[in-house]
């Protein structure tokens, strides 16, 4: 793999299976990542966020029971593809990552997820970070990361 790695956050992620501002953006890192130009990256924890994120649509009558397993398959065999093909660096969730969140959580006031994602983003040397979160794409620019906002509230 040649190419460089970049973080996503659940925003992010969600974008590439929804049409949303910034879906082009999204669309476009996971077409690079099939051809290995870059690595994507995000935690453990954003698997589950992404299946309570697409729940809540769900529950919302915003999707089909048909139209949520199709979206809920399709994420979690991509993940298992790209993580076989290694354009996937899935970020464990284990305590030395939790306790540098931890610190994040006081200095910033974010929520733990927030924190997850910035630590985790540093632990996998992320050339790039994006997010759809305003507030969590400068706390990502203070903490030294190379923080990309895509359509953010």
């Amino acid at each position: 793999m040649r190419g460089k790695s970049v973080y996503l956050d659940t925003s992010v992620i969600l974008k590439r299976y929804l049409d949303e501002e910034g879906s082009d953006v999204a669309k476009k890192l996971f077409r690079d990542a099939y051809r290995g130009e870059v690595k994507l990256a995000f935690s453990f924890w954003n698997i589950g966020d992404v299946i309570g994120v697409l729940d809540k649509r769900l529950r919302r009558g915003q999707f089909s029971k048909d139209e949520f397993d199709f979206l809920k398959k399709g994420f979690l065999a991509e993940v298992k593809r790209f993580t076989r093909l290694g354009v996937l660096e899935v970020v464990p969730v284990h305590s030395l990552i939790l306790a540098d969140a931890w610190k994040l959580i006081e200095k910033y006031h974010l929520y733990q997820a927030d924190a997850l994602q910035i630590v985790s983003a540093k632990y996998v040397g992320a050339g790039s970070f994006y997010t759809a979160d305003k507030r969590l794409h400068q706390v990502a620019i203070e903490e030294g990361l190379n923080s990309i906002l895509l359509g953010g509230e």
